[in-house]
Order: structure tokens, then C-alpha cells, then sequence
């Protein structure tokens, strides 16, 4: 039998940076034989039209929380893979690499590849790579049992946004996160190693340390990973192109109005006065990052695509706001007109 291919878990909170990293190494040639499997959270598919560069197999699940179809999609998705890799197509596999949603316990999945017997011949787990915000770590960690057991689990823990943290407070997080994670290496992601020394073998006595907190995180209650009832996933799609200043209207009002409450926005949105050029939109928290032009679409859907997480609380008046800025706004709603005319309008508040 050919050797097991090694797969890492890329794993971290929305808006760590997991896709950011996932690009950043997948350019590099230690990494041209690696499949991707990219799971989301939402019924609007978007993480994998994020990966610029990969092999053939990027392979999207869109079946919400990973954890939750660790025993379903995951496991069938690694079982064709590892079929189709036995029959020559791809004919070489060097590396998996499975990047969770950012609401996922790793837990499920991990013990999902070392259950399943087919799984357990053609893979093994090779490292658990954790990213984590220097910007935002601190307040997610306080808030979220998901990101405490994704940090306690890794191998490696990736600060991103260092660059964009308050001085000091990435020295305070590494700190706690190594009381989390004694066993974890931390890296900064502005000064990386190369991919095959980030994604390599766990040394064989942090292997074993890994297991014993996967079963200690195992035997903890908590730390599902699923939105459960506080959080949603709020999907705002729009078949027509928006002008310029609509969009950059709508995101000022978003933010001003919910941007604390915002865990994360991401998306694809077709400009009017350049359709052939989508502009992707990230923001996490409070932070909106400048929208960025990509030279193409990456598949054939045009429009509007954003996915908005945050407290459920927040889905009617975002799609309220959505819809008078995307030239459809709802009934008894007001249009974009009457948002920017009306001094005395609360932004993202209408009807």
C-alpha cells in the first residue's frame, strides 16, 4: 500500500486570516501536489472562490459547521479522494490540507479521520495548524469556547495582523495562549517559515501530547462549533451589479450602525461600472479592510454574494439596509434615496 498522505487542519476563529495563510502557502512549490478541502458556514458558498492557487482538487463543502459533517461530508469527501488518488486521478497527492470554518471544533474532525478505517490507512493527521488575530485574539478568546479549544488542540499557532495590533498585546496573547497551549509553537505570519517546515510532522512526543488533549477536549462538554440560536449567518444576494457608490454606501451605514457587533463580512460583488472585475469585501469586527479588485471572477456567478456573521438579532435590519442599497429594498422599507435624504435616519434601521 502506498504510504498514508499527511493532512493538516488550518483552523482559527472568522477572521483570523485562515484563507489569507492558505493562499500565502499554496504558492509556494512544496505545496503544487496539495488538495484543498475548504469548508463553510452559510448557505452562500464563497471561501473557496477566495483560493488563488491550489491543485485541481479544491473541493468545498457547504454544509455549514465542519464538525458537524465530520462523520458525513468530510468523511465521504476524504473517502473519494483517497479512491480516485488509488486510481491515478489525481496521480500525485502530496498533502491535504482541510481549512474549517471559523465557528468549528476540531475536535470531531480529527477523531473522524483516526475512526474510520479506510481514513485511517490513507491519511494521517500531521499537524493542527491554529490561526489566531494579535488584533481581535484576546476579545474572541474571552467570548467564544470555539476559539479556546481550536488553540488548545494545535500544533502550531499562527498570529496573523501582528503588523495591526496594539504594541504589546501580541507579546500578552502569546502569553496566554501559552497557558492554553503550552506544546503549541507560536509563529509570527509576518516572519513564516516555508510551508513544508510550518505543515511538517509533529514531533512524535507532540503527537502525543496532541492526542491526550484530544481526548481530554473530547470528554469536555461544549465547544459544538454550530451558530447555535445567537448567531447567524446572513446571506445578502443580489443578481444585478452595484453601483460604486451604493456599495460603499451601504458598507459606511453597516458599520457605523453594527460594525462592534460584527463578527465577520466577506464577499464578491459585481461593480456597475466595471462588471468584469469583482471587488472582494472582508471585514472582521469593527475593521473593514479596503476592497480589493480581483482580475476575474473566479466561477460564472455575477451579482452580489455577502456573507454577513453576527448576532441573529442583527438579520433584519442588515437586510433591510441590503435592500435599499441594492435597489430592492423590502416593503414599508425605505430605498437609498430616503436613507441619505432623511438626516434623522438611523443607519441600517428602517420601516
Amino acid at each position: 500500500m502506498a504510504p498514508p498522505v499527511p493532512v493538516t487542519l488550518l483552523t482559527g476563529f472568522l477572521g483570523a486570516g485562515k484563507t489569507t495563510l492558505l493562499n500565502r502557502l499554496l504558492r509556494e512549490p512544496a505545496l503544487a501536489d496539495t488538495a484543498v478541502i475548504v469548508n463553510e458556514f452559510g448557505d452562500v458558498a464563497l471561501d473557496h472562490l477566495m483560493i488563488e492557487s491550489a491543485s485541481d482538487e479544491v473541493i468545498e463543502l457547504a454544509d455549514g459547521c465542519l464538525c458537524c459533517a465530520a462523520r458525513g461530508a468530510l468523511v465521504d469527501t476524504l473517502v473519494g479522494l483517497a479512491e480516485r488518488h488509488a486510481a491515478g486521478r489525481p496521480a500525485r497527492l502530496g498533502r491535504v490540507v482541510v481549512e474549517t470554518t471559523g465557528l468549528a471544533d476540531p475536535v470531531p474532525v480529527l477523531q473522524a479521520m483516526l475512526a474510520h478505517p479506510l481514513l485511517a490507512r490513507a491519511f494521517r493527521p500531521e499537524a493542527v495548524v491554529t490561526v489566531v488575530d494579535a488584533r481581535a485574539g484576546a476579545a474572541t478568546l474571552e467570548a467564544h469556547g470555539e476559539a479556546v479549544r481550536q488553540v488548545a488542540l494545535a500544533d502550531r499557532l499562527v498570529l496573523s495582523k501582528t503588523d495591526l495590533a496594539e504594541a504589546g498585546a501580541g507579546a500578552a496573547l502569546a502569553a496566554r495562549l501559552g497557558r492554553i497551549n503550552p506544546a503549541a509553537a507560536i509563529v509570527d505570519g509576518t516572519a513564516l517559515p516555508p510551508a513544508a517546515a510550518l505543515l511538517a510532522d509533529a514531533a512524535a512526543d507532540a503527537a502525543t501530547a496532541r492526542r491526550a488533549r484530544l481526548d481530554a477536549l473530547a470528554a469536555t462538554e461544549g465547544g459544538h462549533g454550530e451558530a447555535g440560536p445567537s448567531l447567524a449567518a446572513i446571506s445578502l444576494v443580489g443578481e444585478r451589479a452595484m453601483p460604486r457608490a451604493a456599495l460603499e454606501a451601504f458598507l459606511e451605514r453597516l458599520y457605523v450602525a453594527h460594525g462592534d457587533a460584527l463578527l465577520r463580512l466577506k464577499g464578491l460583488v459585481e461593480i456597475a461600472e466595471d462588471p468584469d472585475r469583482p471587488v472582494a469585501v472582508h471585514g472582521v469586527r469593527a475593521v473593514l479592510s479596503p476592497p480589493r479588485r480581483l482580475e476575474r471572477w473566479p466561477d460564472g456567478g455575477r451579482g452580489v454574494r455577502l456573507v454577513v456573521i453576527g448576532p441573529a438579532r442583527l438579520e433584519a435590519p442588515v437586510r433591510r439596509l441590503f435592500s435599499a442599497y441594492g435597489g430592492a429594498p423590502a416593503v414599508d422599507a425605505p430605498d437609498r434615496a430616503a436613507l441619505e435624504d432623511n438626516p434623522l435616519a438611523i443607519p441600517g434601521f428602517g420601516g
